[in-house]
This record gives structure tokens, sequence and C-alpha cells, in this order.
């Protein structure tokens, strides 16, 4: 590991990589010394291709998917030391406005995209009994907020299976944890502004609400993650890391 570059030599896949909170993971993770497969449903992540990412067009839902991303890692970089489970949507919407689709859509991609993505690169972490994974959650997932029915229930169920991956995988040398972002500043977040009645009511709200007086960025997010990734946080397993501007603090 050289100085300044704490995640060198390390071998990650992100998932939910062309825009946001992926793309300044990547973003990161590579400055930091990591080469990253970059996967998303979007063709644009293929532009994200360089000498220390290679890319994949993909769904989460589908478990060939995470197959196909953890051999591209194996192939390319010989090596798979971290994942991590970003890709997600919402709908917001009560529960009784929720119908069947939109409830199966989120928790195929939130909570069954995680659990493919997690078999697939546990296989292959065992035998080398290392890795890291860090699972995007939400402050969706620790405290109920109006209108997300199915958001929160999906960001709750990982919160749940990080926390059981992390007792099951322990043994093998593998650390398992999540970051809970608040409100980030994503094309994420304006889709749901563009939605209210007065976007810049809504904003100023959601400002307000976070103890710190701002929104997130996307380098927020990632500097949690790549820590949590990182040989910096190796006595750190199960833990749920609230990146929020305090927000669950209230």
């Amino acid at each position: 590991m050289s100085e300044g570059k704490p995640l060198d030599g390390k071998v990650a896949l992100v998932t939910g990589a062309s825009g946001g909170i992926g793309r300044a993971t990547v973003d990161l993770l590579t400055r930091r010394g990591a080469r990253v497969v970059a996967e998303d449903v979007h063709g644009g992540v293929d532009g994200m291709a360089a000498a220390a990412v290679a890319t994949l067009q993909g769904d989460v839902r589908k478990a060939e998917t995470a197959t196909k991303a953890v051999d591209l890692a194996l192939s390319r970089f010989g090596r798979l030391d971290i994942l991590v489970n970003n890709a997600a949507i919402i709908v917001t919407k009560d529960i009784l406005s929720t119908d069947e689709e939109e409830w199966n859509d989120v928790m195929a991609v939130n909570v069954t995209g995680v659990f493919h993505h997690c078999k697939a690169a546990l296989k292959h972490m065992v035998g080398q009994k290392s890795g890291a994974i860090v699972s995007v959650s939400s402050i969706s997932g620790l405290v109920g907020l109006p209108f997300q029915a199915v958001y929160c229930a999906s960001k709750g169920a990982i919160v749940q299976l990080t926390r059981q991956l992390a007792i099951d995988y322990a043994p093998h040398g593998i650390r398992v944890n999540s970051v809970a972002p608040g409100s980030i500043d994503t094309p994420f977040l304006q889709r749901y502004l563009d939605d209210q009645p007065d976007p810049v009511a809504a904003e100023r709200d959601i400002k307000a609400a976070h103890p710190l007086g701002r929104i997130g960025t996307p380098l927020d997010i990632a500097e949690a993650i790549a820590f949590l990734a990182s040989d910096q946080a190796s006595f750190i397993t199960g833990a749920i890391l609230s990146s929020d501007g305090g927000y669950v603090a209230r």
C-alpha cells in the first residue's frame, strides 16, 4: 500500500456505477489505488472504461449479471476484494397507492440485486479468506418516512442482511457493513424534487431536516464507502454508518 493510496492493489465491484453515488465511488476508489468493475443497467457505464476500470452493462436483478461481474473482475484484474452494492430505485407512495408491480420492482433491484451480488462475491471471497462488502442502505431503512412504503422496506432489508452476513462471514475474514445516506445531491433526489408541487420549498425543507443544514454530496457517501472498504476499518463489521448530516440523531 503506497502512501495516500489505502486501496492500492485492491479490486472492487460497484453496482449502479454510472451516476451519482456510484460514479463518485468508482472515481474515489480508483484514486485511492483500486481497480474497479463498474456495473450498471444503463449503457452510459461503458464511457467509464479506463485502464483501472472495466465496465459491464447488466441488470442487478438477474443472478447472471452478478456472476458476469465477478468473473470480469477475476479475468481482468485477477481478484475481487471489495463489493459495493449501490444500485437502487425508489417509488414515493404510501402502501395503499403502491401496486404489486411497483413493490416487486423495488424489491428486485434494491434487495434481490444485493442478494445476487453478495452470493457471487462471497463464493470467491470465502476461498481467498478476505473481503469487504459495503451496501448502500438509507436513512429510510432506519426511520419511518412518509410515502416511502416499499423503499423503506427495501432499505430496512439491506440493514438486516448486512448484520446477518457480518456474523456468518466474520470467521472467513470477510467484513460486511452498510452506509446509510441522508438526502444526497444526485439525479435520484432531483427526480423527487421535480415531482413536488413546490420544488424550491421541498429542497428547503430537506435541508432543514438535516442538522448540518445541507444536502449531502455523492463524494460524502463515497468517502464513507471507501473507508469501510479499506483496511483502516479492519475491526468494523456489521456496522450501519449513517452519513446523513445528523438526520437520524434527532
